[in-house]
């Protein structure tokens, strides 16, 4: 990662958290919410930007082209492994990157509109949720609330300070996998939140509101690689929802969610990075009156 990015321009959507080496068979591929946040971002059409931290040999591949990236120097890349056992997943971190603080942004990039924190390893310093007074910031926080063990096996727990950052936050996004360890804490949170959504893969998302909820279904997908779908999903929600503002001059999380669940859907289609779509496939489909129907919902109060 030896590239100088471009840290006197303002991005329109930052995303931060450390980039990842993934161990699969014969090799590694690169993830983390960074990644799939950027490209995502990118291919949508805006102009994207990443606070990391990795070790300096790291190479990015060609998906990256066009995104800022400034990475913390660290000695090493996080590395996760995954092990399926009875279609369960079991995940071990075997090294983590540098912590990543306040004074590691640019203060140009602080000017960002959007801003997505994609914690993974609790490196994100939990202070970043007040640096960006003006943008509209959301959280992915499973780092938040992981801990590992000597073997490096990765357990998830409590998220201490949720009562203090939540009200911080324009959206919290997660998914059923990330609250498995403390299930209740959705019912907590929703009252602390403006927006909470709660991703169930092919099954689409619940988008909590100012005291209304509803389910909005997926677009049917072929799946082949679910992985980064989520974070696919975040940004694409973060960006449709700031659309809509502008647009209408009220945030519409419903049109966030439905237009996110078609992105990630698409996220899923192919290994990788390869099918995150481009913004042209995501409005055409949406263009559809049936389409839209189909995937829209009614908000209840709750």
């Amino acid at each position: 990662m030896t590239t100088q990015p471009d840290i006197a321009a303002v991005p329109d959507y930052l995303v931060l958290g450390t980039i990842t080496r993934d161990i699969i068979p014969g090799g590694f591929n690169l993830g983390g919410t960074v990644s799939y946040g950027a490209i995502t971002a990118r291919r949508l059409g805006l102009r994207a930007a990443i606070v990391t931290s990795a070790a300096p040999d790291l190479q990015l591949p060609d998906a990256f082209l066009g995104i800022e990236c400034l990475a913390v120097p660290a000695a090493h890349t996080t590395t996760f492994r995954n092990e399926y056992v009875n279609g369960s997943r079991r995940q071990y971190v075997s090294a983590v990157a540098a912590p990543i603080t306040p004074d590691a942004v640019p203060p140009a990039w602080r000017r960002a509109p959007l801003v997505h924190l994609g914690p993974l390893v609790n490196e994100l310093d939990e202070s970043l949720v007040h640096l960006f007074p003006h943008a509209r910031v959301i959280a992915t926080p499973q780092g938040w609330f992981r801990s590992w063990d000597a073997t490096g096996f990765v357990r998830l727990g409590a998220w201490p300070r949720a009562a203090e950052l939540l009200p911080h936050l324009t959206a919290l996004i997660l998914s059923d996998e990330d609250v498995r360890g403390d299930p209740d804490c959705i019912q907590r949170w929703i009252p602390m939140t403006r927006t909470l959504v709660l991703t169930h893969g092919a099954r689409g998302a619940t988008v909590y509101h100012r005291g209304t909820a509803a389910h909005l279904p997926a677009r049917p997908a072929r799946e082949i690689d679910p992985t980064g779908a989520g974070d696919v999903f975040a940004a694409a929600f973060l960006i449709r929802l700031h659309e809509t503002f502008l647009r209408t001059g009220v945030e519409d999380p419903w049109d966030a969610a439905r237009f996110a669940n078609v992105t990630a859907s698409f996220s899923v289609e192919g290994l990788g990075f390869s099918t995150i779509p481009y913004r042209a496939e995501v409005e055409d489909y949406l263009a559809d009156p049936d389409c839209a129907e189909r995937l829209s919902a009614t908000p209840e109060a709750i």
